[in-house]
């Protein structure tokens, strides 16, 4: 039984990043980077005077990983390698392992996937201030998942186990932004974008109230189950199953299937942002992204019709009965229960649903040094609002400029999920841009070259400049 539950929340996962494609915040290493050119995607006040147009696909690819547990903590060192097991590698949920919630937190375990690829973009001088043209492809999945959930995973014991809720979302558009930014007077400085969405995919999957009772011989589970799924030709494929103990039929939810997809929603967002100069040396600005929402026209909302299941053995039974009371009859009474606790079920299509995006704000702080203007200090204050997936986030930043062609700095960053470092190197000669840079530094990956710790960024471009 405790298999089915964690078979559900592992459904629930599968669903809900399915459609991911390829919505980070900006390489925010380079939010005081003069010569970065997709500063104006961070604040939409911060203008240049360079005028560009991006490599299609190529101008401008941001990909993030962030959360407070990864895969060192899934996977783990098998402790009966080499005498026992010709497996290194074995899951948290192994017996034999001395502490297997070591890198969990107590309280929420936290994992999102954030990308962008700009399509298309170009920016230039004109109408009194700086402009800029981009479509791109955003893509952001959190999961948010208690700590009762991998205790009830690894203990066997009897216990009352208040696992909690879990939380799923994953949202996939392409947004066609104009931005115009432009000085109002020697001080200050303001700029704003307007975007129209195209929705691709958004996922907001819940299990709400899940409890596991596990005393003597009575097993207790709870859990409401919901999914809306909002995609364009998506259908549940559902698999009809007779019941084992009673006359009929139900049916639940074994895959899915995406016929014709397309644009499944429009929305609209703005970016607001505004640059104050007070002298040379200091520098405040502030900016408030993706104020906005996404209007779906469909909602595919499945679900599991019963919510709690009970067992607590099996009673006045044997192995032959005049009444047909054996144990098999009972067991196939619980059956049918696991089964309705157990599979979602597809509720239909409910209509349209609106849902909004994260919306994100930068607050930084610079300072030029007097002695020598081509070194500079910022410091960088990032919060993402999106519910209960709500992170923040500092960055201390020491920028240089050695060559009028070349600038970069690193960082030191602090964030909800962990400490970490970034950078940034930005080269742009004559004609042409091309940048590297990091938020997060990967650090060490398995065979499989995925990184052990789910904190992760990179970030790339290629521009022409003119």
């Amino acid at each position: 039984m405790k298999h089915h539950i964690i078979s559900l929340c592992q459904l629930l996962l599968i669903l809900a990043l399915a459609h991911t494609s390829a919505f980070a915040q900006g390489l925010r290493s380079a939010y005081f980077t003069d010569g970065y050119l997709y500063q104006h995607t961070l604040n939409p006040a911060m203008g240049n005077d360079q005028n560009y147009v991006a490599i299609p696909a190529l101008g401008n690819i941001n990909a993030e990983a962030h959360g407070n547990f990864g895969y060192e903590d899934i996977v783990r060192d098998n402790p009966l390698y080499p005498t026992e097991s010709g497996k290194k590698k074995t899951s948290f949920m192994n017996p034999y392992l001395s502490d297997p919630l070591k890198g969990f937190n107590k309280s929420w375990n936290r994992v999102g996937a954030d990308a962008n690829i700009t399509l298309l973009s170009g920016g230039f001088k004109a109408w009194g201030g700086y402009n800029t043209v981009e479509i791109n492809a955003k893509s952001s999945s959190n999961v948010k998942l208690p700590y009762e959930l991998f205790r009830f995973a690894v203990d066997a014991g009897n216990d009352t186990y208040n696992i909690g809720d879990l939380y799923v979302n994953s949202q996939n558009y392409v947004e066609i932004a104009l931005g115009h930014s432009r000085d109002i007077n020697r001080q200050w400085r303001v700029g704003a974008k307007m975007k129209l969405l195209l929705g691709v995919a958004d996922a907001d999957i819940q299990m709400k109230d899940v409890t596991a009772n596990l005393t003597g011989d009575t097993w207790t589970l709870h859990g409401d189950a919901q999914a809306h799924m909002s995609m364009k030709g998506w259908k549940y494929k559902t698999e009809e199953k007779e019941y084992k103990a009673q006359a009929g039929s139900y049916s639940y939810i074994n895959d899915v299937n995406v016929d014709g997809a397309g644009i499944g929603g429009v929305g609209l967002a703005a970016d607001l942002g505004a640059v104050f100069r007070p002298d040379k040396y200091w520098e405040v600005s502030a900016a408030l992204l993706d104020l906005g929402f996404i209007h779906w026209n469909n909602d595919c909302y499945a679900t599991n019709r019963d919510k709690d299941f009970t067992f607590d053995g099996f009673h006045d039974t044997g192995i032959k009965s005049s009444q047909g009371n054996t144990a098999d009859d009972q067991w196939d009474k619980y059956s049918d229960q696991i089964a309705q606790f157990y599979n979602l079920q597809d509720e239909g299509d409910k209509g349209g649903r609106t849902t909004m995006l994260s919306a994100r704000m930068n607050i930084g702080v610079r300072y030029t040094l007097p002695s020598y203007e081509k070194i500079h200090f910022g410091l960088l204050s990032a919060t993402r609002f999106c519910g209960k997936h709500t992170w923040t986030e500092g960055r201390l930043s020491a920028n240089w400029e050695p060559l009028n062609w070349l600038d970069g700095g690193v960082n030191l960053t602090a964030n909800t999920f962990s400490t970490n470092m970034g950078w940034i190197i930005n080269v742009h000669p004559k004609g042409f841009n091309v940048f590297f840079g990091m938020d997060h530094l990967i650090g060490k990956v398995s065979k499989e070259m995925i990184p052990l710790s789910s904190n992760a960024s990179v970030s790339m471009g290629m521009n022409v400049t003119f």
